[in-house]
């Protein structure tokens, strides 16, 4: 191994004279420590021309809250189905209950992850293996993609949050997440040590995780009763209906679950027009596959303007939600901040260097829920229906530069329809198989 030196004397004095040198870096400092990067970067220009008017605008009601979770994808999913379901039901208002569909996921998870890593053993993966170590530190996050939700709606349905509010540990998942690793550490180990009683050791710890389950997020229901009474005034009784009849019902119309997840992975060795997919990334055993259809990004651009403007429904959207944000006022756009101006250094990557190089990857699942769209097709910019509450942005409605889209949205769910005919035939073919800790693998 190379000598690594050390930062001596006379180069620390070096970095401080070089400091002390420059009256912009005085100021900046003086600023900075006084209010703040965000408030001292922020571009003044940029903010006061990213307006908020949209040539297509879907009203989906109160922004929703996730709280201290990462439930981003089951809100955003859940927000895409709530426009469908209210417009069957006629309701203004309504929200299905992310503590519900969390609950099943997890669940699932738990099976997923004990079977998976069973298998793993009987084929005699070493326990500090890469793969091991990457499975065993990322096992029950609150993380998810687009596919992985639509398993849990068409195997468990959905209920009306009502029926299954939120509790203490779905708003604040932390400590509950950790007795559920607890847990499974505990059941692997457990499986290394006595290979012969693997099978026991799966069906106890499932068990416990039913329990730990069960015990910070309730029971879920089986059936309910269903009544309403819509925008009109009109009362409706449905009578008894399960979860999965609920779903069916008032989502089944808008075929949710047929959608494709288009990604844009700008590495140069995985083409486009070709599907990928992350080993040992799922939730449900035996439902679909987590895989995506590796598209120019232009193209999300061209299916999600349709949707919303010829059909009328919200987009799910997983993107880097944090480079370039202005939370408070809920505004993404590339030179929002000007930090290589602060700093004086240059920033510059593109897309394919931030993802090679660790910089950037999908962490935050939402929704579009309007375009602007210029005279000549184009589009400007886009609102988005994000799940942190009402009390920032606008109403919990932030505003998407066009140019943002580009550097920072990852994935994007679609009808298979709106595809061209070569990538609804790509769809057929072999996924390119990434490895369980590849970038393209993160979840929302």
């Amino acid at each position: 191994m190379a000598e690594i030196t050390p930062l001596n004397a006379e180069a620390l004095a070096g970095l401080r004279d070089g400091f002390e040198a420059s009256a912009a870096n005085r100021m900046a400092m003086n600023a900075v420590t006084a209010a703040g990067v965000t408030k001292v970067a922020r571009n003044y220009d940029r903010a006061r021309l990213l307006q908020r008017r949209f040539s297509t605008v879907i009203d989906n009601g109160d922004a929703t809250h996730q709280d201290r979770s990462g439930r981003c994808w089951l809100f955003s999913s859940l927000n895409v189905a709530r426009f469908v379901a209210k417009k069957n039901l006629g309701l203004k208002e309504f929200e299905f209950s992310q503590n519900y569909a969390m609950y099943y996921d997890k669940l699932e998870r738990v099976n997923y992850f004990l079977k998976d890593v069973a298998a793993l053993i009987a084929a005699g993966e070493p326990a500090d293996s890469r793969l091991m170590q990457h499975l065993l530190q990322d096992v029950m996050g609150d993380g998810g993609q687009w596919t992985m939700a639509m398993n849990v709606y068409k195997k468990y349905g959905a209920v009306p949050k009502d029926l299954f509010p939120e509790t203490e540990s779905s708003k604040n998942t932390g400590e509950m997440n950790t007795q559920l690793r607890h847990m499974l550490h505990t059941a692997v180990a457990r499986m290394y040590a006595k290979g012969a009683d693997i099978d026991q050791i799966i069906a106890e710890a499932t068990a416990a995780g039913h329990r730990i389950l069960t015990i910070h997020l309730g029971e879920p229901p089986v059936s309910f009763d269903w009544e309403w009474t819509d925008k009109d005034g009109v009362f409706h009784r449905d009578g008894e209906i399960t979860p999965q009849e609920f779903w069916k019902k008032y989502v089944g119309s808008a075929d949710l679950e047929s959608y494709v997840c288009l990604v844009d992975d700008p590495r140069a060795e995985h083409p486009k027009g070709r599907k990928i997919a992350i080993e040992h990334l799922g939730n449900v055993a035996g439902g679909d596959a987590t895989e995506y259809l590796n598209v120019p990004n232009q193209l999300m651009k061209d299916c999600v303007k349709q949707i919303l403007v010829e059909e009328g429904i919200p987009v799910w959207f997983g993107a880097d939600c944090h480079p370039f944000m202005d939370r408070e006022n809920g505004a993404w756009a590339t030179d929002l901040f000007e930090y290589g101006k602060l700093y004086d250094f240059d920033f510059s990557l593109d897309k394919e260097e931030r993802v090679r190089f660790a910089d950037s990857a999908m962490n935050h699942a939402m929704a579009f829920a309007g375009v602007d769209v210029a005279e000549d097709g184009s589009t400007r910019r886009w609102r988005v229906e994000n799940s942190w509450g009402t009390k920032i942005a606008d109403k919990g409605y932030f505003t998407m530069g066009d140019d943002w889209f580009t550097e920072y949205v990852y994935e994007v769910a679609v009808p298979k329809a709106l595809l061209p005919a070569e990538y609804q035939a790509a769809l057929e073919e072999p996924a390119i198989s990434l490895p369980a800790w590849d970038p393209m693998g993160a979840l929302a």
